[in-house]
């Protein structure tokens, strides 16, 4: 079973991306901000996180920057889930190797295609 963490706080937005990557064949965690993904990180073996940029307590590149600095989750897939669309964030995102960003809002489809991408 593979186990994605889903990062943002908007419930509205964890609920959506729970409903839409439900699967049998996955385990998915929930926080509302940062820091606790990062506890979680160290906790749970994840396969997959999905990152909001702005939240409370720490930013969605600083907990990337941060699972990319620890040797356990330094090749996490990350798929950034952001209201932010400038090309210097993408570009600070992609630099510490998020797979994708995609901007809000977004297509269901094309968040559960490269979820199913990276974890087959």
């Amino acid at each position: 079973m593979k186990t994605i963490l889903i990062v943002d706080d908007e419930e509205e937005i964890r609920t959506l991306v729970f409903f839409a990557l439900k699967n049998p064949g996955y385990r998915i965690l929930e926080t509302a901000d940062g820091k606790t993904a990062l506890e979680l990180a160290k906790r749970e073996k994840l396969d997959l996180v999905v990152l909001d940029w702005m939240m409370p307590r720490m930013t969605g590149i600083e907990v990337a920057s941060a699972l990319r600095e620890d040797p356990v989750t330094a090749e996490v897939p990350i798929i950034m889930l952001t209201g932010v669309n400038e090309e210097r964030r993408r570009q600070q995102a992609y630099d510490l190797k998020v797979f994708s960003y995609i901007v809000k809002p977004f297509s269901l489809l094309e968040l559960r295609e490269r979820v199913r991408i990276l974890l087959e």
